[in-house]
């Protein structure tokens, strides 16, 4: 089956291109300026339009048990939002399973979750939860077996590495050709607070924030970068970024040449610390927290100017009425996370792209491209190339459209970003060819995403990001 999409602006990580794109049996045959309709094509009229590859979330938790709660939105509902707002390929950041399991036991357990579930194409990060000699043993298999080639560990929460260990793994995951992801904070700090806090009776929602100052992140962000230079220059890719000193670390690491990576969130770019004196400040717990205003500033350049080479969403949704039934007065019992998959793409084109900060290529580049060719998925995925999957995007640049969580696709209660305006909205998604939304209206069915087999990490994979 050929579709042919006509008349559109092509948008990729490199440039602006008036041409027509052609598709064949889920795959991008051709690009050019003016492509002849043959009797059965399916036309698809993208004047005024543009043409860009659907975007990878490189960040979501789907499906997620954190003890206390799971997360609501599954692989069908998660990859559904995903889908009506442009993206088209998710990795998972699988969660903690039970002490003591090894690697393939979680990655077991999100198979069963995803598959038959998922509607666009998924990946999974590993994930690290201890250090002995039979997970080091283990990396190599994941890698190259299951095509699991990236692996967040963790400098808090229960299963937190320790430095040695986090060395030992840094050299490991350099050998077996994997890029290590770190949630970095300091969890010696983020203890010490909350205790205190809890003793003065400080258990309202800023106090969350105020248990985990900026600082407290920046050290972390510090320490596993001088982890993984003395790693033999591990490679290193930093999730989440909230603040602009851990971003100079990582700008004075990149000034040694050292290979590390990082991504922030529409959250860190759009959300401050204020709402958490909200009268539902609960619906805004999660770590890092949102950061002073000035902070928000501080990554914006950081997008502009290529410091920063992602834009994720750590979509994790909680129901806001479950965290009033669990943390009402108490922070530290609320469960932590934001939902954002759905609007991600809007939401930094609109205040990316339309105001001027980026150009469409550099929002090809963060929500697409980059954390493609870093998690090897490219040119398979966020790419206009002949070969490459036909996972398009098609956004209309001057179409304005006010963010209401009634209108979403997810399964939780509420949007952070409830009465946003965007200028700028997607208003048709493809999935290899075929057509999972169009204008806000799912058209996708479970079991359409496949898993994806990713590709060993080398360095040559992140250098000369756009």
């Amino acid at each position: 089956m050929r579709v042919l999409i006509k008349g559109g602006t092509l948008v990729d990580d490199a440039g602006e291109y008036r041409q027509d794109l052609l598709i064949e049996n889920g795959k991008i045959a051709r690009t050019a300026p003016d492509i002849k309709a043959e009797k059965n094509d399916t036309l698809i009229d993208a004047r005024g339009l543009l043409v860009m590859p659907g975007g990878v979330d490189a960040h979501t938790h789907f499906n997620i048990d954190v003890g206390i709660a799971r997360s609501c939105d599954d692989f069908y509902s998660g990859t559904r939002a995903a889908a009506c707002g442009g993206t088209t390929t998710i990795i998972d950041h699988m969660g903690f399973g039970p002490a003591g399991c090894n690697l393939h036991h979680q990655l077991s357990a999100y198979h069963g979750y995803a598959r038959g579930q998922a509607v666009i194409d998924y990946s999974f990060h590993g994930v690290v939860q201890h250090i002995d000699d039979a997970i080091i043993d283990e990396l190599a298999s994941m890698v190259h077996e299951e095509g699991i080639s990236s692996f967040k560990f963790y400098l808090t929460y229960q299963y937190y590495l320790n430095d040695g260990d986090s060395l030992r793994l840094l050299r490991r995951l350099k050998e077996v050709g994997a890029l290590a992801t770190v949630h970095p904070e300091n969890n010696a700090v983020v203890n010490f607070n909350r205790r205190r806090f809890i003793e003065e009776g400080k258990l309202t929602p800023v106090w969350h924030a105020r248990s985990r100052p900026l600082a407290c992140e920046a050290e972390a962000i510090g320490r596993a970068v001088n982890l993984a230079h003395l790693a033999d220059d591990a490679p290193l890719y930093i999730v989440h970024l909230s603040n602009g000193l851990g971003l100079d670390y990582l700008r004075l690491a990149r000034a040694r040449r050292q290979p590390v990576w990082v991504e922030t969130c529409p959250q860190y770019l759009l959300l401050d610390i204020n709402r958490y004196l909200e009268p539902d400040g609960l619906k805004y717990i999660l770590s890092p927290p949102l950061r002073p205003h000035a902070e928000l500033d501080k990554l914006w350049q950081g997008i502009a100017d290529g410091s920063i080479d992602t834009v994720a969403t750590d979509h994790c949704t909680f129901r806001a009425s479950l965290r009033r039934e669990l943390a009402a007065d108490n922070f530290t019992r609320c469960p932590n996370g934001l939902p954002g998959v759905e609007n991600r793409m809007a939401l930094l084109f609109s205040e990316g792209v339309s105001t001027g900060r980026i150009s469409p290529s550099r929002f090809v580049a963060l929500t697409s491209s980059n954390p493609a060719k870093l998690f090897g998925l490219w040119p398979q995925k966020g790419s206009l190339l002949k070969g490459s999957d036909a996972d398009l995007v098609l956004f209309d640049a001057g179409r304005k459209k006010t963010i209401y969580h009634a209108d979403l696709h997810d399964n939780v209660d509420y949007s952070p970003y409830e009465g946003f305006t965007c200028h700028g909205w997607p208003v048709m998604t493809l999935s290899r060819g075929e057509i999972v939304c169009q204008h806000e209206r799912f058209t996708g069915h479970a079991g359409h995403g496949r898993f994806l087999h990713r590709q060993p990490f080398t360095c040559s994979q992140g250098e000369g990001l756009r």
